[in-house]
């Protein structure tokens, strides 16, 4: 079976997230392709995060928390609701559910959409943050991975 993969038809890994998915902007999550799904993944995970928050934030910022994403899920469609599938999402650290999109203060800053397949389905509330997902899925990762992508300031 191939590895997990994630990629996005609207940037590839390592290039500039277009304009429309800032948050200053129409502030939705761009679409995102999934592949290679493990067999034994029984749900998958997503964090959308900006490690390069850490010198004006004084912390990595978390854009996006989604978990239990069917694992026979192949398409984020731009502007997803999670919820639609069964799926569930997380506080971001704007302090609203879902989707936050880049805004960097200072400079270029590079976002990490980082999707997981897990061995089980996770037991959270809406209020749970980026934190106590990566608590829950801790012994459960089956596979991971990661498509990165710039958002200039």
């Amino acid at each position: 079976m191939a590895d997990l993969t994630l990629t996005s038809p609207a940037f590839d890994d390592g290039e500039r997230i277009p304009d429309q998915y800032g948050y200053e902007a129409d502030d939705v999550n761009p679409p995102l392709e999934i592949d290679g799904v493990p067999d034994d993944a029984e749900s998958l995970a997503l964090i959308v995060d900006d490690p390069d928050a850490k010198a004006p934030a004084g912390k990595v910022w978390d854009h996006w928390i989604v978990w239990n994403v069917p694992t026979d899920e192949t398409t984020i469609p731009e502007n997803w609701s999670p919820e639609s599938i069964g799926a569930a999402e997380g506080t971001n650290d704007y302090g609203d559910t879902g989707y936050g999109g880049p805004n960097p203060p200072d400079r270029e800053h590079t976002y990490r959409f980082t999707l997981f397949a897990l061995d089980t389905t996770l037991e959270l509330g809406a209020d749970a943050d980026a934190d106590a997902l990566r608590d829950a899925m801790d012994g459960h990762v089956v596979s991971q991975d990661r498509l990165e992508g710039t958002y200039p300031a």
